[in-house]
């Protein structure tokens, strides 16, 4: 089989004062000629039991329900290996991304610009983020954000699974796309507003006020998107694409994949042939709330309705001969919230007798003030696959973004990932700043941040 090769042009920016919003830098990766072959894998990402959970501000985990896992594809023979992963983490920010990035890169022979990580953003799981670990532990009061040693074990397993891996490849001949409409999980959690649009009481991913849940469904994407991958006529990898905050319930120290994990393990048992991925969409203001109250049955109902989901996107599928590959990339830098002052952060961090949660979160925002200051940029990316494209965003994107890529590009077939490098926290559209709320209060960048994915998102697109 032969690929069609095509020419993209690369810009570049010139560097600013990292003070200032830098326009974003762009790459391009064409596709070499000849056969592609695409290999899985998986490994545990279970962390001990005692680990912190999201943060450390929630309990610390006791036990075990389901185990946590990372699942991935290397896709070879369209230049340089592409990996792309889901993980069951809560999120992964700064170098802690980067450090995923590069332990998968070198085990796939490949660099790290060409590797997706995205978390699926459980609660009950690990939020990573080494400099914020570093802030923390030298408070010496204060629980760990990341137990560095289990981090470098993790990263440990996904070198030896992704290496094991590439042997076994089997030939990448065909794509299929499908999509089917949830029913009944994601809803918008900034509903409640004032006649002047600010927003009131959250709709949380659990809602047990009755008059929030009454409230309108709200801007959500309804549908669950799969793109998977052939030999010939035999599936071998899907990837599932959904948006909305993947808990049902959490904070009570059990370890879960939630509802999100449990059907995506229902279906890999009934396919053990295929390897299947979650990946959670732009869902920084999208949960179950209008339809989750929080109790166990709930979360089995949200399960099913999701499986549901996943099972009739997949009877869409019709596999077409793989005709083009291309992967592009292209990072911003931009400008931190006005109201971070390193002095004030350090003096929040060390502020004896205030919650944790007081002392945690600036340490998360001192990281990501200091990484800015540095200009360490934040990689989004793209994978190009015939009329389909593999979207791969960071963070807590709003919805909006998501349904902007498709606007963008009508004719094709968008796949949207969030959850990549979670440095940034919540990133709302820029009208949303004026409307206050909590995801205001915990998005760590100007309204600017919105101009910079956008022109990204044209970049990656090519529409």
């Amino acid at each position: 089989m032969q690929v069609r090769r095509r020419q993209f042009v690369a810009s570049a920016a010139a560097v600013v004062p990292a003070v200032a919003c830098q326009p974003l830098v762009f790459a391009a990766a064409d596709t070499a000629s000849g056969p592609l072959a695409i290999a899985s894998f998986g490994f545990d990402v279970t962390p001990p039991i005692g680990h912190s959970c999201c943060g450390g501000w929630i309990p610390d985990l006791t036990v075990i329900d389901d185990r946590l896992e990372a699942i991935g594809f290397v896709l070879l023979g369209a230049g340089e290996p592409i990996v792309v992963c889901a993980v069951d983490w809560c999120a992964l920010a700064n170098s802690a991304h980067l450090e995923w990035r590069r332990a998968l890169a070198e085990a796939a022979g490949t660099s790290p610009d060409r590797v997706a990580v995205h978390c699926v953003h459980q609660h009950n799981a690990p939020f990573a983020c080494l400099e914020t670990e570093a802030l923390v532990a030298a408070q010496g009061d204060l629980p760990h954000v990341i137990d560095t040693a289990f981090f470098q074990r993790v990263l440990d397993a996904g070198r030896r699974a992704v290496r094991a891996a590439i042997p076994t490849a089997r030939p990448c001949t065909h794509i299929a796309t499908g999509q089917a409409r949830v029913d009944r999980v994601a809803s918008n959690r900034r509903v409640d507003r004032d006649s002047q649009g600010r927003v009131g009481r959250s709709r949380t991913s659990a809602c047990t006020s009755a008059a929030l849940r009454a409230l309108p469904e709200g801007l959500i994407d309804p549908f669950l998107r799969t793109v998977a991958f052939y030999d010939h006529a035999e599936q071998v990898v899907a990837c599932h694409y959904y948006a909305t905050h993947p808990m049902s319930f959490y904070g009570d120290g059990r370890c879960t994949s939630d509802f999100v994990g449990l059907a995506r393990k229902r279906r890999q048992a009934e396919t053990p042939g295929v390897r299947q991925l979650y990946f959670t969409g732009c869902a920084g203001n999208i949960t179950a709330g209008k339809y989750n109250d929080g109790s166990p049955h709930a979360r089995e109902v949200l399960t099913n309705r999701l499986y549901d989901g996943i099972v009739r996107s997949e009877q869409a599928l019709e596999p077409q001969p793989l005709q083009r590959v291309a992967w592009r990339t292209a990072e911003i830098l931009p400008t931190p919230r006005t109201t971070f002052a390193a002095d004030t952060l350090s003096q929040q961090i060390a502020a004896d007798g205030a919650a944790v949660l007081e002392r945690t979160r600036p340490a998360y925002m001192l990281a990501w003030l200091q990484r800015l200051a540095a200009q360490r940029p934040v990689l989004l990316s793209a994978l190009e696959v015939n009329q389909a494209t593999l979207l791969h965003l960071p963070a807590e994107c709003f919805i909006e973004y998501q349904l902007r890529a498709q606007e963008l590009c009508p004719d094709r077939f968008v796949a949207t990932a969030a959850y990549g490098d979670g440095g940034a926290w919540y990133i709302p559209i820029k009208e949303e700043y004026r409307c206050g709320g909590y995801e205001i209060s915990v998005a760590f960048s100007e309204p600017a941040i919105d101009d910079l994915i956008t022109a990204a998102l044209k970049r990656l697109l090519q529409c």
